[in-house]
């Protein structure tokens, strides 16, 4: 019996993630490439427990994925068992005021990429163009430039030999060349590798909801060179957004709030899609559950079976902290933090498709309260998880000096447990849509990382409307109303309330969903809040302000077509 894998999935695979010879040849099908992460990951086992029987959890980790209910990041699929060994997507690299740091950070950041891990910083530490350079009594080139400079290393080298390297780059919101980082790409073809993020503060918020004046201060001697109204650079961050999607908002206080160990250090920066807060040197590896695989049908619809939710949780969270037992890190320095904090991101996937699933409309007050619970429930069970693996297996090694101890909480094994990450290809694998996005639009285009372009009809859609005598598969891509393809008959109301796609959701209602789930979640939650090609930019000041105000840790936002090349299409390409 083969595995249930759509063409695109197929498609996906044979292009990243499964071995080839050195011509070029594909050496494995889909079942052998999880049976080899299952039999790897289940190796760690033996440096629990001598007496472990590895096949019984080799058996329970193929079972896992082999099913798609859960799946690990894409460096776990491509790199356990293979001589590469690299099995974490998220890493974070210091940068400090000098240029042996800066070019240190550059050689780390290449042997990242080309381990198949994305790379986050901050450059704010850096001081600012035109500062005085003491040693040289030149003068500073600042932080942007030397952006650049990673940039143009990252285009040349390839992760891991299948994709470009992604960074995110972070600058706190009272540096002096913010301007110059908030609008870096009105370029379009400036720091193509990065995503770019502001560094907000509490004390920015409160000038700006006060219409008062931010100090901006140079890094190298903490004295404020020059005051700007916060509100005046609030709307350039926003007009910038509106024109390319970027820069987004990290917000930097509430994310050490939950800083698990702030003596080892402040966390100034995340992995790419800015899920993953980390400190210096740390990395994190991460897997989605399927929530479509944890449905049942009960009496009238669809249920959760929360049972199998706990049984897959328990499960997926000793896989995760097996992985860093067999992880092979690509610099020393990483190693020693990982291994100190073992943060882990345990998060889901198939949520729009579970909600329709169930009759819920995705923004729904309903849909709002379930992805509460929902994430409560993983959550809680992840760290009663962690807790047995601790009791077993010792606690992480931080742990004493953590905010864990502090609080008198038993002892746990992994300082981090949960993170909502956007899982695109691994969505597409699991044929279930993304993270906790709602569906961008039944039909669709995409390029998808590799190169491998995609079109799809929603399978979930493409379900229902077989099962309603509806579906006309010669007919649905050529004509969009909106974003439903035309079927016979029409599509009725009562479904199309439940196939509402990203642009039919008011932005708030995107920001609502985020702050649903991060309010349960260790880490952060990587969401996009989409807005139609038409919205002003008042409505997108209005957005970001709001997901501070629920408790967001960040904040990315994206107008329709507001970028060339746009990786997601309606399937008309139509703009919405």
């Amino acid at each position: 019996m083969g595995l249930p894998l759509s063409d695109n999935a197929l498609k996906i695979l044979e292009a990243r993630y499964l071995k080839r010879d050195g011509q070029g040849i594909v050496l494995e099908t889909p079942e052998e490439m999880f049976r080899r992460v299952a039999r790897h990951v289940a190796a760690a086992e033996k440096v629990f427990d001598r007496q472990a029987k590895t096949g019984e959890y080799e058996e329970k980790f193929f079972d896992l994925m082999s099913t798609l209910t859960f799946l690990p990041n894409s460096p776990t699929l491509m790199n356990a068992g293979r001589q590469l060994g690299q099995l974490s997507a998220c890493f974070v690299l210091p940068i400090e005021d000098s240029l042996e740091s800066i070019f240190e950070t550059l050689k780390e950041t290449a042997l990242i990429h080309k381990s198949g891990g994305g790379t986050g910083f901050s450059f704010s530490r850096l001081r600012p163009a035109n500062d005085i350079v003491q040693t040289t009594s030149g003068i500073a080139s600042g932080p942007v430039s030397f952006m650049k400079i990673f940039n143009a290393a990252t285009e040349i080298i390839k992760q891991g030999g299948t994709r470009r390297g992604a960074n995110m780059g972070v600058l706190r919101v009272d540096h002096p060349d913010i301007e110059q980082f908030v609008t870096a790409k009105r370029d379009p073809g400036e720091l193509k590798s990065f995503n770019l993020s502001v560094g907000i503060t509490n004390e920015f918020m409160e000038a700006f909801e006060q219409d008062g004046d931010h100090a901006l201060v140079n890094p190298r001697n903490k004295r404020a060179v020059k005051k700007i109204g916060a509100r005046e650079l609030f709307r350039l961050i926003a007009e910038c957004a509106w024109e390319s999607g970027e820069p987004g908002l990290l917000f930097l206080d509430r994310i050490n709030r939950d800083n698990p160990t702030p003596f080892h250090g402040p966390i100034e920066a995340t992995n790419p899609c800015g899920e993953q807060p980390l400190l210096a040197y740390e990395s994190c590896n991460l897997g989605s559950i399927n929530l479509v695989k944890m449905l049942r049908k009960g009496v009238k619809s669809m249920e959760v079976d929360w049972a199998r939710l706990g049984e897959t949780v328990d499960l997926a969270v000793r896989f995760l902290d097996d992985v860093i037992e067999v992880n092979h890190f690509p610099i020393p320095e990483i190693e020693r933090m990982t291994r100190a904090n073992r943060k882990i991101g345990l998060g889901v996937m198939g949520f729009a498709h579970f909600l329709i699933l169930m009759g819920i409309p995705y923004g729904s007050r309903e849909s709002l309260g379930l992805a509460e619970e929902i994430m409560a429930f993983i959550t809680d069970e992840a760290h009663t998880a962690s807790r047995g693996l601790a009791a077993k297996r010792g606690d992480f090694p931080n742990f004493a000096s953590s905010i864990h101890a502090r609080r008198k909480e038993p002892p746990i094994r992994n300082a981090m447990i949960t993170t909502i990450a956007p899982t695109g290809t691994l969505s597409i694998i699991a044929g279930c849509s993304s993270g906790i996005e709602p569906l961008y639009a039944v039909s669709t285009s995409r390029v998808a990382a590799g190169g491998v372009e995609l079109s799809e009809i929603d399978p979930v859609f493409r379900q229902i409307a077989r099962e309603r005598g509806m579906y006309d598969a010669g007919q649905q891509v050529r004509e969009c109303s909106r974003s439903l393809p035309l079927t016979r008959p029409p599509i009725p109301p009562e479904m199309g309330r439940l196939f509402v796609t990203a642009m039919d959701i008011p932005p708030v209602q995107h920001v609502k969903m985020q702050a649903a789930f991060q309010r349960h979640t260790d880490n952060a939650v990587s969401k996009t809040v989409n807005f139609p090609s038409h919205i002003p930019v008042e409505d997108m000041m209005e957005v970001l302000r709001l997901s501070y105000e629920l408790g967001c840790k960040g904040v990315t936002i994206y107008r329709d077509h507001s970028r060339a090349g746009q990786v997601i299409r309606c399937g008309t390409d139509k703009v919405c």
